[in-house]
C-alpha cells in the first residue's frame, strides 16, 4: 500500500493519511522543503530533522544543468550526494523549461531549449525527465508536463492538456528507479471540464499519486481553490493529492479542506533571504528598525533553535550587518514554523477540530499575509 487514510475529517474533504516511501513513512497533511540543487538554503540534514522536515524537494531541470546526470550517478544518487536519508520527491523540469530557458522550441518529443545558466542547448522531454529522476533516485518522480501561465486562452489550454496527457503516459512507460513512486500532474487552467478530463485520463493510466499543477502562477486566490475543486473529486481516494507551488498557511488549510494532502514552495527560505520572519500571526519583517532593541524571539512560544537561542534585536542586527547567521538563523525559523503549522494540521483533524482550527488560522495570519 503506498497511501493509506487514517482518518477523513466529517465536515470537510481533509484527511489524515500516510505515504509509504522508500526512504520512509511520510505523515500527511505535509509541507515539503524546497533543496532545488540539492540543498535547502542555508540549511545542513541534521537542520532538516531539528525542524521536523519530512520531504526534500530537488528539482530535474536544475539538477540536470548543474551538476549533471554523471557526478549524481557517481556519487551514488541524490540521497548520498547531499547526506539526506529521509524522502526525496523530484520536479520534473517541465515548469523550468518554460518559465527560465532563455530559448525554447516545443516538439511532441519534448522542449529544446538553451540553458538560463551559459545559453548551453539541452532537451528535455518524458524520456529525458525520467532519466534524470532515475538516476537521481528520488522516492517520488513527477511527469513531465507543461504548466500552463494565467491567463489562459481555452483553446491554448485544451491543447496543452492532451500535450500532457501524451507525455504522462510517455513517462509512465520509462524505467524508474527500484521503489520510485511516479505522480500525475492535472493541468487544465481556470476550465472545470478540462480540469475532470485530464484526471479522469491520467487516472486511466494509473498512477501512485497526483498533483494539481498550474496553481500559484498569479491567479486571483480564488481560482486556485476552484482548480482545486475541478479536479480532486476525479482523484482517487487511495492515493495522495499534492498541490504544486503553494506555501501561505491559510491557503494550505483551504486547499487541505478540499482533499490536498501535500505541498511545497520556496517562501520559507526565499523570504528568509529578504529578512521575514513566518509567524502564526502573519509574516513580519524582522530587518525593520523597530525590532533594534526587542529582547524577545522571532515568534513568541515557537521551539526552533532561534527563537530559543537568540532575540530579534540580534536576528536583526545580523541582517542589517548582511551575516550570513542571520539568514541561516531565519531559515530555520520559517521551515520549522511552516512543518510545525502542518504538525498542528494534523493534530487537529486527528481531534475532529479541524474546521474551527481552520478558521482560526485564517483570522490569525491573512491581516499580514
Amino acid at each position: 500500500m503506498v497511501f493509506e487514510v487514517k482518518k477523513a475529517d466529517s465536515r470537510t474533504r481533509a484527511r489524515l493519511g500516510r505515504l509509504h516511501t522508500a526512504h520512509g513513512t511520510v505523515e500527511t497533511p505535509v509541507f515539503m522543503d524546497v533543496g532545488t540543487l540539492g540543498t535547502v538554503k542555508a540549511l545542513e540534514p541534521r537542520d532538516l530533522v531539528e525542524t521536523g522536515a519530512q520531504v526534500v524537494l530537488g528539482n530535474t531541470y536544475h539538477l540536470l544543468l548543474r551538476p549533471g546526470p554523471e557526478v549524481i550517478a557517481a556519487a551514488g544518487g541524490l540521497h548520498r550526494f547531499m547526506g539526506w536519508d529521509g524522502p526525496i520527491l523530484t520536479d520534473s523540469g517541465g515548469f523550468q523549461v518554460f518559465s527560465l530557458a532563455k530559448m525554447r522550441r516545443i516538439t511532441e518529443e519534448g522542449c529544446r531549449f538553451n540553458s538560463h545558466i551559459d545559453g548551453h542547448e539541452f532537451f528535455l522531454g518524458p524520456k529525458e525527465s525520467m532519466e534524470m529522476q532515475r538516476v537521481i533516485g528520488s522516492d517520488i518522480a513527477m511527469v513531465f508536463d507543461e504548466c500552463l501561465p494565467y491567463p489562459c486562452e481555452r483553446a491554448r489550454a485544451q491543447k496543452s492538456v492532451e500535450q500532457t496527457l501524451r507525455w504522462a503516459k510517455a513517462s509512465k512507460e520509462c524505467p524508474h528507479a527500484d521503489g520510485q513512486l511516479v505522480f500525475g500532474i492535472v493541468q487544465g487552467g481556470v476550465y472545470d471540464d478540462l480540469r475532470r478530463h485530464c484526471a479522469e485520463e491520467l487516472v486511466k493510466i494509473g498512477f501512485d499519486g497526483y498533483a494539481i499543477g498550474g496553481v500559484s502562477v498569479g491567479e486571483p486566490e480564488e481560482c486556485m481553490y476552484q482548480a482545486v475543486e475541478a479536479s480532486v473529486p476525479f482523484l482517487p481516494e487511495d492515493a495522495p493529492r499534492y498541490v504544486m507551488g503553494l506555501g501561505v498557511m491559510h491557503q494550505m488549510a483551504e486547499c487541505v479542506a478540499r482533499g490536498v494532502d501535500m505541498f511545497d514552495c520556496v517562501i520559507p527560505t526565499r523570504i528568509a533571504r529578504h529578512g521575514t520572519a513566518i509567524t502564526r500571526r502573519g509574516n513580519v519583517a524582522i530587518k525593520a528598525a523597530k525590532w533594534a532593541f526587542d529582547q524577545g524571539p522571532v515568534e513568541e512560544g515557537c521551539e526552533c533553535y532561534c527563537c530559543r537561542n537568540f532575540t530579534r534585536s540580534y536576528v536583526r542586527h545580523l541582517l542589517a550587518c548582511d551575516e550570513i547567521l542571520g539568514l541561516r538563523l531565519l531559515t530555520i525559523h520559517n521551515v520549522h514554523r511552516l512543518n510545525r503549522f502542518m504538525a498542528e494540521m494534523r493534530e487537529a483533524i486527528a481531534e475532529g477540530t479541524f474546521s474551527e482550527w481552520k478558521e482560526q488560522t485564517r483570522k490569525e495570519t491573512t491581516d499580514n499575509e
